[in-house]
């Protein structure tokens, strides 16, 4: 395993400038960054994995991101198994509250237990500490303004009214 490789891994449905944030940050730490989708059984999707993917390129083109970054999703078997796919010895968690460290904490001893893979806490800039991608979601269901919480890609992509309901 390689400590200057990482891997963000999340829903990212949709993209929050606070996941770009920790994207912008954990790239700045490491060699390698891999962005990965994963998807969630426990949450019913409101964009398909394949969009969520063009977003996030979009929106790391366009916030102008340094850094070797990957996008990539992941669907099957355990995230460490991605991780070890591609040498990275760090998973990036963005947390915004206690709520967020008592739910990844067990997940991030799990991880370190199967196959030696960190997990190292990034704390959010304080303007996106209370956005989550569920909050997005449930504004965009309702016709509200979500630019204020997205990147530009997400933002127009979502004004379309393209999305699925």
């Amino acid at each position: 395993m390689n400590n200057r490789i990482a891997v963000v891994p999340g829903s990212f449905d949709p993209p929050t400038l606070g996941h770009l944030d920790v994207i912008r940050r954990a790239a700045a730490l490491y060699d390698q960054l891999h962005v990965l989708v994963v998807h969630n059984p426990g949450k019913e999707a409101m964009l398909p994995i394949a969009q969520r993917l063009t977003l996030l390129e979009q929106s790391i083109a366009e916030s102008d991101i340094d850094g070797d970054v990957v996008v990539a999703a992941w669907s099957v078997g355990l995230l460490v198994d991605y991780a070890t796919d591609v040498g990275a010895g760090v998973l990036v968690k963005g947390i915004r509250s206690q709520v967020d460290v008592a739910y990844e904490t067990p997940m991030a001893i799990v991880n370190r237990h199967l196959a030696h893979v960190e997990t190292v806490f990034l704390l959010p800039d304080p303007a996106h500490a209370l956005v989550s991608s569920s909050l997005v979601r449930q504004v965009a269901s309702l016709g509200g303004d979500v630019s204020p919480f997205v990147p530009a890609p997400v933002a127009r992509f979502l004004d379309t009214g393209a999305h699925p309901a």
